[in-house]
């Protein structure tokens, strides 16, 4: 898009310059306010640089090249004229009595005049414009020659940049993001002018840049796009307006370079995530392992427990009917009772969780269940200053489920809303009716739950609690009452802000619920 314009001058003394020209200037260096007596020669110029002077013409020779040695007279440029009208002369006119113009050609396209002028008429012949004419090819094999050194050199800074690319896609024990850096630095080197580029990757909101990145006027940018949704972009820029003599900000095969980088950096994020999904996928499996071997054991253990707590239930439970106790041996075999009856409740925690205990279902409604357990729990939420509110859906439909198991859990929600608020608070026991499910939300106003404890919540045997408070398997047990009822579970907690549990349980489909049950 630039055009430039090399003068060389003996009179009044030898002179060089070179100049690029504007989008206003032509080839006689003039700007667009030019003197009507060079107007004829500008359309001169035009006409030998688009080939059409021809031999047929005064003063052209059969290459195409013009020369008089009197400007003075008019002169016929254009052969492609209609030939039944008379020609128009193009005055040239200016200072110098001869002139001469020899186009230069560069992969059979012009690119160039060469102009020559001098002050003596006559100046110029035949042999001599043809002389030129050698030299103007000459010319235009060593623009060729330095067109094609030029092209060589960045395409091998493209093949390298590519190259660098593919090694780090290959390296082993880089994080991503230390791979998009040190692809960010490979970009500057393969772009023309790398003393004033400077690069950046941004990826999901993260930005990986050279040093010295600066938001510049000159800006390449293409998108990295993975699976089809746009993820960040590759950007190249120019911290400078562009240098002399250059034939672009930038160049079209820098946009194919910067397209193709984009498209790796891509593939390299898909390999990366799909091995981070892998490594997911085979840490679930042995969870999923780790804790079918705790429910095997679970169920074992709670077996074996089974008939030697129902044995010491039993036998403390008569030892208190002896009137000869003491008051003190009598409070003694209360704690007894109370002891084991705790450890029984953890045995059927541990059989729930083991799928050990199948449900029986039958026809409930929630709210009576809700109504049922609060009347248990009520108390302690007053001791521990907690409001309790009851927002219970009139013409509730009925579900097909387990009614001791869905008290159960009621009891598990109820009792860690109870122990997340030590100071009281505010607890909300509410049933809703849609159209497939009904729901049982309890919400609390207590101290909330991390990001990371929620990931953790359903998991056995977490717990944040102490190790005299809590098993770690209340909300486990909750979990899977609710998945085997064919239902779902929806946390919502932020820490200092409450917990909020939605159950949602089937209503439709009963009766298969029932013969499954």
């Amino acid at each position: 898009e630039l055009r430039y314009r090399c003068e060389a001058t003996r009179r009044p003394k030898p002179s060089f310059r070179f100049t690029v020209l504007s989008g206003a200037q032509k080839e006689n260096g003039r700007g667009s306010r030019r003197a009507a007596e060079n107007v004829g020669l500008e359309k001169l110029c035009q006409h030998v640089l688009s080939g059409r002077g021809g031999p047929s013409l005064p003063f052209f020779t059969k290459n195409g090249s013009f020369w008089t040695g009197d400007t003075a007279k008019p002169v016929v440029a254009d052969s492609t004229r209609n030939r039944r009208k008379r020609p128009r002369g193009l005055l040239l006119g200016g200072s110098y009595r001869s002139l001469a113009l020899v186009r230069f050609v560069v992969d059979d396209h012009t690119v160039g005049l060469l102009q020559l002028k001098s002050l003596r008429r006559n100046h110029f012949t035949r042999e001599g414009v043809e002389l030129y004419e050698g030299l103007a090819q000459t010319l235009g094999l060593a623009v060729a020659n330095r067109r094609a050194q030029w092209a060589l050199r960045e395409r091998i800074k493209e093949l390298t940049c590519l190259y660098g690319v593919a090694r780090l896609a290959q390296q082993p024990g880089k994080s991503l993001g230390q791979t998009l850096q040190s692809i960010v630095e490979l970009l500057p080197p393969a772009w023309q002018y790398p003393e004033i580029a400077s690069a950046r990757i941004t990826l999901d909101g993260r930005a990986y840049s050279t040093p010295d990145f600066r938001d510049g006027r000159h800006r390449q940018t293409a998108d990295i796009v993975v699976s089809g949704a746009r993820r960040g972009a590759i950007e190249v820029t120019y911290a400078e307006d562009r240098p002399e003599f250059a034939e672009g900000t930038f160049l079209k095969e820098e946009q194919s370079l910067i397209d193709t980088v984009a498209r790796e950096v891509a593939l390299i994020i898909e390999r990366r995530e799909a091995e981070d999904y892998k490594w997911k996928l085979q840490d679930q499996l042995r969870h999923a392992d780790r804790l079918a071997t705790i429910g095997q054991l679970a169920a074992g253990v709670a077996h074996e427990l089974n008939e030697p707590l129902g044995n010491i239930l039993g036998f403390a439970q008569l030892a208190k009917k002896d009137p000869r106790l003491s008051p003190t041996t009598a409070e003694d075999m209360d704690k007894i009772v109370a002891a084991t009856l705790h450890a029984r409740e953890v045995i059927h925690k541990l059989l729930l969780f083991a799928r050990q205990m199948p449900p029986r279902k039958s026809q409930v409604n929630l709210n009576r269940i809700v109504e049922e357990g609060l009347y248990f729990l009520e108390s302690r939420c007053a001791k521990a200053g907690i409001e309790l509110v009851r927002l219970l859906a009139p013409d509730l439909p009925e579900i097909q489920a387990d009614a001791s198991q869905l008290h159960q859990v009621l009891v598990n929600l109820v009792v860690n809303a109870v122990q997340a608020m030590p100071d009281g608070g505010k607890l909300v026991i509410e049933t809703m009716a849609r159209p497939r499910h009904v729901s049982l939300v309890v919400k609390d106003t207590g101290i909330g739950m991390t990001e990371e404890v929620k990931k953790n919540v359903f998991t056995p045997f977490f717990t944040t609690k102490d190790v005299d408070q809590g098993t770690g398997l209340g909300l486990a047990v909750v979990h899977g009452i609710v998945t085997t009822h064919g239902g779902t579970i929806r946390l919502e907690s932020a820490a200092g802000r409450g917990t909020r549990f939605e159950i949602q349980l089937p209503v439709r489909n009963s009766s298969q619920a029932e013969t499954k049950g």
